[in-house]
């Protein structure tokens, strides 16, 4: 019995909600009413609209002298020799093992400072219970860095550098003039500041990579170097020892397994002399 009477309800309304849907009329043609149209429609100005309260009547405005954007630390150096041999004294590699340390060293200085104020008794019962995390790995940092920097100078350097840094790219072969290998002579005794110089401002015919590079990538790219260059140091150390050749003198003759006999000259050979019992030697 309830059920008919709760059916017939139902039935009303929707005849009721019909009727209304078709009496309504709805002109497609015009908007819907609006609630809270602010909303919707926000009374602040645009970024580069006009602004009537400001002074220059723009919204948009220069920023304070002396402001950064976000995640563009700037350097302050020049491109000179000069500059880029200050920046190997004063920059610092964030990956090696050195640098990570010392971070590993602050860290731990700080919640030795920490664990004698007000954190340690609000922190004392949570560290019963839970482990302690290790310290970073900070070979596990580089090694990250090496990788990601082989990435990287497979896609910008190997053109030129060659694929094990010793300046062979392919360009070298098509009348571009060949880099100084990266794993002797001057690129190895450079600091990382200073590499970190060139790959920002560039250096002779190699154009900056700061366009292309952030500044985690050119460390990266640094670190992948380094590490070719421990590879050919290694290397060298392994193979055979052989005399060094000074360019511009003719190179040595193979020995010969008869041992060489050399005569001067115009030398005047020795005459055999006769011993006092009249036998010759």
């Amino acid at each position: 019995m309830n059920l008919n009477r709760v059916n017939i309800v139902l039935g009303v309304l929707l005849a009721i909600s019909a009727g209304f849907a078709i009496a309504m009329k709805v002109d497609y043609t015009q908007p819907n009413v609006e609630f809270l149209p602010e909303m919707k429609r926000s009374p602040a100005f645009d970024a580069f609209s006009e602004n009537p309260v400001l002074p220059n009547g723009r919204t948009l405005q220069a920023p304070v002298p002396g402001a950064i954007s976000r995640g563009d630390l700037p350097l302050y150096y020049a491109a000179t020799k000069e500059d880029a041999v200050r920046a190997g004294e004063e920059l610092q590699n964030p990956f090696t093992v050195e640098t990570a340390n010392d971070d590993v060293a602050a860290l731990a200085k700080s919640a030795d400072a920490d664990s004698d104020g007000p954190k340690a008794l609000a922190t004392s019962a949570t560290a019963e219970t839970l482990p302690a995390e290790p310290p970073p790995d900070p070979r596990a940092k580089l090694n990250a860095s090496i990788q990601r920097g082989a990435e990287v100078f497979n896609a910008f350097c190997v053109s030129c550098h060659g694929p094990a840094g010793a300046g062979d790219g392919p360009v070298t072969k098509r009348g571009f003039p060949p880099p100084p290998p990266l794993t002797t002579g001057k690129s190895v005794q450079m600091k990382d500041g200073q590499l970190f110089h060139i790959l920002t401002y560039g250096q002779g015919s190699m154009s900056s990579m700061a366009a292309q590079l952030d500044r985690n990538g050119r460390w990266d790219v640094i670190n992948f170097v380094r590490g070719l260059q421990q590879s050919a140091t290694l290397a060298a150390a392994a193979s055979p020892t052989a005399e060094p050749i000074t360019v511009g003198e003719p190179p040595a003759a193979p020995q010969s397994n008869e041992p060489a006999t050399s005569i001067a000259p115009d030398a005047e050979q020795p005459k055999a002399t006769e011993q006092s019992d009249g036998s010759k030697p």
